[in-house]
């Protein structure tokens, strides 16, 4: 389970897009979208859409879940496309 949550964070540090992730906090479970900075062994930096500026540290081993945000299939040539304005696939 955790290979998968690991490729999920390389993918948002790769691309510097956001997924969803659902977490173990020390108020409960949380879910929300971030982004990855950067990576280590066993913790990553990210970021929010709401504190874009203010890096934050998590566990590798607290994240329960993760998957693509919404709107995001996973596919970066689609991503480029999305970007540079081209959304109808060509």
């Amino acid at each position: 389970m955790e290979d998968l949550t690991r490729r999920f964070l390389e993918y948002s540090l790769r691309h510097s897009r956001p997924v969803k992730l659902v977490w173990m906090a020390v108020d409960g479970i949380r879910a929300g979208n971030v982004t990855v900075r950067s990576m280590g062994e066993e913790t990553f930096d990210y970021v929010t859409a709401r504190s874009r500026n203010k890096p934050q540290t998590m566990r590798v081993s607290d994240v329960l879940s993760a998957s693509f945000a919404r709107g995001d299939d996973g596919n970066p040539m689609n991503n480029l496309k999305q970007e540079n304005g081209n959304r109808d696939g060509e």
